[in-house]
């Protein structure tokens, strides 16, 4: 590994809220407003952009658990930062502490949970023989 996996690492990262990130493109019409899909996806990339240095060539992390409370509306036009601490390292089991707000207040809590793939490519192989 370049660097070490070890609780303690953090990632932050910003994202401008744009009408295509909205609940109303989810189907919610007229809600212009920061989508929960789109929160827990921002959430989410940080966590992986988090450990991505520290593993291994070859290596990734998928997600396997999402406890989010998204806790405010963020309209269009505000930006949205995204952080997440690495709190635990169980083996290859990877627990953050996520969060994020916009311009204004904290919009969003939660944990997220992300499993260490030794090699990307042969958990690759084993989705693709569902299609087989």
């Amino acid at each position: 590994m370049a660097e070490t996996l070890e609780a303690g690492r953090e990632f932050e990262l910003k994202r401008e809220v744009t009408s295509e990130l909205t609940a109303d493109r989810f189907g919610n019409a007229g809600a212009f407003v920061f989508a929960t899909p789109m929160l827990v996806a921002l959430l989410e990339e940080a966590s992986i952009r988090c450990v991505a240095e520290a593993l291994e060539p070859g290596a990734a992390t998928v997600g396997t658990r999402v406890n989010v409370e998204h806790k405010a509306a963020t309209p269009v036009g505000l930006t949205v930062t995204a952080r997440a601490r690495l709190i635990e390292v169980d083996r290859r089991r990877l627990v953050f502490e996520v969060e994020a707000h916009d311009d204004r207040e904290l919009i969003a809590t939660g944990t997220h949970e992300r499993f260490v793939l030794k090699s990307l490519s042969k958990f690759l192989e084993s989705a693709a023989e569902k299609t087989s």
